[in-house]
Protein backbone atom coordinates (compact mmCIF):
# COMPACT_ATOMS: atom_id res chain seq x y z
CA UNK A 1 0.00 0.00 0.00
CA UNK A 2 1.17 3.42 -0.98
CA UNK A 3 0.88 6.49 1.56
CA UNK A 4 0.24 9.70 0.49
CA UNK A 5 3.17 11.80 1.41
CA UNK A 6 2.33 14.92 3.58
CA UNK A 7 3.01 18.44 2.45
CA UNK A 8 4.94 20.96 5.06
CA UNK A 9 4.53 24.70 3.79
CA UNK A 10 7.12 26.38 5.59
CA UNK A 11 8.23 29.43 6.52
CA UNK A 12 11.71 30.50 8.70
CA UNK A 13 10.16 33.08 10.21
CA UNK A 14 7.37 31.00 11.89
CA UNK A 15 9.27 29.25 15.28
CA UNK A 16 6.20 26.88 14.56
CA UNK A 17 7.26 25.42 11.88
CA UNK A 18 11.03 25.49 13.10
CA UNK A 19 9.65 23.24 16.05
CA UNK A 20 7.62 21.39 13.18
CA UNK A 21 10.73 20.79 11.38
CA UNK A 22 12.28 19.27 14.05
CA UNK A 23 9.24 16.37 15.18
CA UNK A 24 8.89 15.36 11.66
CA UNK A 25 12.30 13.02 11.15
CA UNK A 26 10.49 10.96 13.83
CA UNK A 27 7.18 10.49 11.95
CA UNK A 28 8.55 9.77 9.02
CA UNK A 29 10.18 6.95 10.31
CA UNK A 30 6.78 5.64 12.14
CA UNK A 31 4.75 6.73 8.64
CA UNK A 32 7.43 5.31 5.99
CA UNK A 33 7.22 7.93 3.93
CA UNK A 34 8.94 11.57 4.04
CA UNK A 35 7.37 14.88 4.10
CA UNK A 36 7.58 17.13 1.03
CA UNK A 37 8.43 20.59 2.02
CA UNK A 38 7.52 23.36 0.42
CA UNK A 39 8.94 26.93 0.87
CA UNK A 40 6.28 29.40 0.78
CA UNK A 41 6.75 33.20 1.62
CA UNK A 42 4.56 33.82 5.42
CA UNK A 43 4.44 37.86 4.65
CA UNK A 44 2.58 37.22 1.08
CA UNK A 45 0.50 34.38 2.70
CA UNK A 46 -0.56 37.35 5.14
CA UNK A 47 -0.99 39.80 2.32
CA UNK A 48 -3.30 37.93 0.31
CA UNK A 49 -5.77 36.58 3.51
CA UNK A 50 -5.42 39.82 5.54
CA UNK A 51 -4.10 37.40 8.54
CA UNK A 52 -1.17 38.94 10.99
CA UNK A 53 1.50 37.18 13.03
CA UNK A 54 0.69 35.85 16.32
CA UNK A 55 2.84 38.89 17.38
CA UNK A 56 0.07 40.89 16.34
CA UNK A 57 -3.25 39.00 17.52
CA UNK A 58 -1.97 37.82 20.66
CA UNK A 59 -1.37 41.41 22.02
CA UNK A 60 -2.76 42.66 24.80
CA UNK A 61 -5.32 39.29 25.11
CA UNK A 62 -5.27 38.22 28.33
CA UNK A 63 -4.59 34.71 29.01
CA UNK A 64 -3.97 33.55 25.14
CA UNK A 65 -0.23 33.81 24.89
CA UNK A 66 0.16 32.32 28.18
CA UNK A 67 -2.02 29.18 26.96
CA UNK A 68 0.30 29.45 23.38
CA UNK A 69 2.98 28.73 25.49
CA UNK A 70 1.60 26.20 27.70
CA UNK A 71 1.02 24.28 24.16
CA UNK A 72 4.19 24.36 22.78
CA UNK A 73 5.53 23.19 26.19
CA UNK A 74 3.63 20.52 25.45
CA UNK A 75 4.53 19.64 22.28
CA UNK A 76 8.28 19.62 23.32
CA UNK A 77 7.62 16.99 25.12
CA UNK A 78 5.17 15.35 23.34
CA UNK A 79 7.95 15.01 20.58
CA UNK A 80 11.08 15.17 22.53
CA UNK A 81 12.26 17.82 20.33
CA UNK A 82 14.63 21.21 21.74
CA UNK A 83 12.58 24.34 22.41
CA UNK A 84 13.78 27.19 20.15
CA UNK A 85 15.79 30.45 21.16
CA UNK A 86 13.72 33.12 20.75
CA UNK A 87 15.20 35.21 17.94
CA UNK A 88 15.66 39.09 19.46
CA UNK A 89 15.79 40.04 16.02
CA UNK A 90 12.17 39.44 15.45
CA UNK A 91 10.55 40.06 12.95
CA UNK A 92 13.01 38.81 10.80
CA UNK A 93 11.82 39.59 6.67
CA UNK A 94 12.67 36.25 5.08
CA UNK A 95 11.86 37.18 1.70
CA UNK A 96 15.57 36.43 0.74
CA UNK A 97 15.76 33.35 2.81
CA UNK A 98 12.70 31.87 1.35
CA UNK A 99 13.80 32.55 -2.01
CA UNK A 100 17.31 30.84 -1.39
CA UNK A 101 15.04 27.93 -0.52
CA UNK A 102 13.96 27.64 -3.81
CA UNK A 103 17.64 27.98 -4.74
CA UNK A 104 18.46 25.19 -2.59
CA UNK A 105 16.31 23.31 -4.23
CA UNK A 106 18.15 23.83 -7.45
CA UNK A 107 21.38 23.34 -6.61
CA UNK A 108 20.46 20.49 -4.83
CA UNK A 109 21.13 21.23 -1.44
CA UNK A 110 17.45 21.71 -0.09
CA UNK A 111 17.75 19.49 2.89
CA UNK A 112 21.21 21.09 4.24
CA UNK A 113 20.09 24.26 3.10
CA UNK A 114 16.70 24.08 5.32
CA UNK A 115 18.62 22.28 8.22
CA UNK A 116 20.71 25.33 8.32
CA UNK A 117 18.92 28.24 8.11
CA UNK A 118 16.29 26.99 11.25
CA UNK A 119 19.49 26.53 13.13
CA UNK A 120 20.65 30.04 12.52
CA UNK A 121 16.85 31.66 12.72
CA UNK A 122 16.07 29.88 15.94
CA UNK A 123 18.89 27.75 17.46
CA UNK A 124 21.26 30.04 17.80
CA UNK A 125 19.64 33.18 16.28
CA UNK A 126 20.62 36.17 14.08
CA UNK A 127 19.83 38.71 12.32
CA UNK A 128 18.99 36.39 8.56
CA UNK A 129 17.56 39.21 6.79
CA UNK A 130 20.81 41.32 6.75
CA UNK A 131 22.68 39.73 3.46
CA UNK A 132 26.08 39.82 5.08
CA UNK A 133 24.88 37.95 8.58
CA UNK A 134 23.10 35.57 6.22
CA UNK A 135 26.07 34.65 4.15
CA UNK A 136 28.32 34.34 6.73
CA UNK A 137 26.21 31.80 8.71
CA UNK A 138 24.90 29.82 5.76
CA UNK A 139 29.13 29.29 5.13
CA UNK A 140 29.75 28.65 8.27
CA UNK A 141 27.04 25.54 8.12
CA UNK A 142 29.36 24.46 5.00
CA UNK A 143 27.10 25.60 2.55
CA UNK A 144 28.09 27.61 -0.58
CA UNK A 145 26.21 30.95 0.23
CA UNK A 146 27.33 33.03 -1.80
CA UNK A 147 26.53 31.26 -4.68
CA UNK A 148 22.96 30.49 -3.10
CA UNK A 149 22.25 34.00 -2.22
CA UNK A 150 22.80 34.77 -6.10
CA UNK A 151 20.74 32.37 -7.69
CA UNK A 152 17.97 33.73 -5.47
CA UNK A 153 17.93 36.68 -7.51
CA UNK A 154 17.44 34.61 -10.61
CA UNK A 155 13.58 35.52 -11.82
CA UNK A 156 12.63 31.84 -12.32
CA UNK A 157 13.56 31.15 -8.49
CA UNK A 158 11.48 34.27 -7.69
CA UNK A 159 8.26 33.73 -9.66
CA UNK A 160 8.69 29.60 -8.53
CA UNK A 161 8.28 30.98 -4.54
CA UNK A 162 5.39 34.01 -5.79
CA UNK A 163 3.67 30.17 -7.77
CA UNK A 164 4.11 28.64 -4.77
CA UNK A 165 2.94 30.71 -2.05
CA UNK A 166 0.01 31.35 -4.21
CA UNK A 167 -1.02 27.94 -4.51
CA UNK A 168 -0.99 27.70 -1.01
CA UNK A 169 -3.63 30.65 -0.36
CA UNK A 170 -5.45 28.97 -3.30
CA UNK A 171 -5.83 25.64 -1.19
CA UNK A 172 -6.70 27.37 1.42
CA UNK A 173 -3.73 28.40 3.54
CA UNK A 174 -3.42 31.08 5.70
CA UNK A 175 -0.02 31.02 7.56
CA UNK A 176 2.70 28.62 8.55
CA UNK A 177 2.71 25.79 9.49
CA UNK A 178 0.64 24.57 7.22
CA UNK A 179 0.30 20.62 6.23
CA UNK A 180 -1.58 18.61 3.28
CA UNK A 181 -2.01 14.89 3.05
CA UNK A 182 -3.68 15.01 -0.01
CA UNK A 183 -6.52 17.65 -0.62
CA UNK A 184 -6.86 17.57 3.10
CA UNK A 185 -5.36 20.68 4.84
CA UNK A 186 -4.27 21.03 8.70
CA UNK A 187 -2.63 24.31 10.47
CA UNK A 188 -0.60 24.69 13.23
CA UNK A 189 2.06 22.43 14.67
CA UNK A 190 -0.38 20.68 17.25
CA UNK A 191 -1.74 19.18 13.97
CA UNK A 192 0.98 16.71 13.26
CA UNK A 193 -1.07 14.32 15.12
CA UNK A 194 -3.77 14.15 13.13
CA UNK A 195 -1.36 14.40 9.77
CA UNK A 196 0.28 11.04 11.02
CA UNK A 197 -2.98 9.17 11.85
CA UNK A 198 -4.13 10.83 8.00
CA UNK A 199 -1.66 9.09 6.41
CA UNK A 200 -1.38 6.10 8.07
CA UNK A 201 -5.00 6.12 7.55
CA UNK A 202 -4.79 6.33 3.66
Amino acid sequence: MTRTAPQFLFDFGSPNAYLSHLAIPAIEQRIGVKFEYVPILLGGIFKSTNNKSPAETLAGIKNKREFQQVETERFIKRFKVQPYVFNPHFPVNTLNLMRTAIAAQREGVFEKYVDAAFHHMWREPKKMDDPEVAAKALASSGLDAQKLLARAQEPEVKGKLIKNTEEAVARGAFGSPTFFVGNEMFFGKEQLREVEEMVLGT
